[in-house]
């Protein structure tokens, strides 16, 4: 029988994920705290471990560094009450197999379980790091969002070339800043170029220096981007709009590691290159408009980052950040009322990330009280992304936010044709409760 080793410090949690487990045939250690869970596993063996993340004395982060700097680590998966971006890109960076939020179902649960004992085989020790950096404005809470995390962890250490996809304003520079703060390279530069904000004549130079005298014009020597980026991370957005003479230049470096300024002489260099584009490269490549061999030096590692659309969970906790941002350490952060952030999640955010932060940051720079309102909005576009008036703010409180919540479901639906437990997902919930509030609300699955 395998044994599985549940470490939170709340006792009533410990007592239903041993009766769970138990249930689905497994054998069960407990432990209330980090220092105990280090010393039953120095004393036995456990074929899997669910970790907490928050605990007196030793926290779960250095918990599964110590577990993981052991000769012959069981594989982890950490539990959190309050998952953050940080949180899960260091979790998973440190070897973890999956990162969860609780409280975790019974079919969540017999599958995490599968997928930890089908790693113990083969999951390597983790090779311990820097400790996690603030994560600033990487914000999700969402499951797309918390996948694209996951997604983070497991490259961070890994030299691997990336390709983030994803709408103008969904916030894809952000996620390159995150990747390159838990990276080993961290201590080094972050170089972020807008390839289609840099005319092409002065993009190579931009990119990969020049010589004093090169050109007309060049007084100086440049060292370029590339070098600047030294050891640490390039990012180059919106790659989709490069020239194609400056697309074969870029394929020799990715594959040569060196860079010829304007009028000089190679120069070897040592850089991770992140790029990010809206457009749909592989039909750019079909139709000739981008180099087929430089696509696939790019998209090493595919990241999708959705739209904000599509992360619903995201969309108040975004806004709230960007509140706070915008007070500049006032203390002085505005608070969203029920109506506001159901005024918000009924906006299509056509524009992303972006639009809406524009949005808070124009909120906070006019709304004189501590609490928005929903007429503090007004100003956002009164159509639904289905064309249909936001009508769902009429009437009282409990009866706006039934309706929205009726939509919400309806849109994750649509978007998923049908399939449930993408729609749960998307929405943020488990999948039985999405199917109650299906019933509760008289929603017709099919619509």
């Amino acid at each position: 029988m395998t044994t599985i080793l549940i470490v939170d410090d709340d006792a009533a949690l410990r007592a239903g994920l041993a009766e769970t487990l138990s249930d689905l045939g497994h054998g069960t250690a407990e432990a209330a705290d980090g220092a105990a869970a280090l010393e039953w596993l120095r004393r036995g063996r456990a074929d899997a471990v669910l970790l907490d993340l928050r605990m007196p004395g030793l926290d779960g982060m250095e918990v599964l560094r110590r577990i993981q700097a052991s000769p012959d680590p069981p594989p982890v998966a950490v539990l959190t009450a309050v998952p953050t971006a940080a949180n899960t890109i260091e979790a998973i960076r440190l070897g973890a197999v999956d990162h969860l939020a609780k409280p975790i179902g019974r079919a969540d649960l017999a599958g995490l379980i599968e997928r930890l004992l089908s790693a113990a085989a083969a999951s390597p020790p983790g090779a311990a790091g820097p400790a996690a950096v603030e994560d600033g404005e990487l914000v999700g809470p969402s499951a797309p969002m918390r996948e694209v995390q996951k997604q983070l962890g497991r490259l961070a250490d890994s030299n691997a070339t990336v390709l983030i996809t994803g709408e103008t304003g969904s916030g894809k520079e952000v996620v390159a800043r995150a990747l390159h703060r838990h990276s080993r390279r961290a201590r080094h530069p972050f170089v972020a170029i807008n390839c289609a904000a840099i005319p092409s004549e002065l993009l190579e130079s931009e990119l990969f220096g020049h010589v004093r005298g090169a050109f007309t014009g060049a007084l100086a020597d440049r060292v370029g981007s590339f070098r600047q980026a030294d050891r640490g991370t390039l990012f180059l957005d919106e790659v989709g709009d490069m020239a194609p003479a400056l697309q074969s230049k870029l394929l020799r470096v990715l594959q040569e590691r060196v860079v010829i300024p304007v009028g000089g002489r190679p120069v070897s260099v040592d850089v991770r290159v992140v790029a990010a584009t809206h457009r749909d490269l592989p039909r750019a490549v079909r139709e000739g408009q981008f180099r087929q061999d430089l696509f696939y030096r790019l998209s090493v590692v595919p990241l999708h980052l959705p739209p904000l659309r599509e992360r619903l969970a995201d969309i108040v906790p975004l806004a709230e950040h960007f509140l706070a941002l915008a007070a500049d350490g006032t203390g002085a952060v505005k608070r969203l009322s029920a109506e506001a952030a159901a005024r918000l999640l009924a906006h299509p955010w056509f524009g992303n990330v972006r639009e809406l932060r524009n949005a808070m940051e124009r909120v906070a720079a006019v709304v004189r009280s501590a609490v928005v309102s929903a007429e503090d909005l007004a100003f956002l576009c009164e159509e639904s992304a289905s064309g249909e008036p936001t009508h769902w703010l009429s009437g009282t409180l409990p009866e706006a936010l039934a309706r929205l919540e009726a939509a919400m479901i309806q849109r994750a639906l649509a978007a998923s044709r049908g399939n449930r437990t993408e729609a749960a997902r998307a929405l943020g919930i488990h999948r039985q409760l999405l199917h109650e509030k299906i019933k509760r609300l008289g929603i017709d699955p099919e619509r």
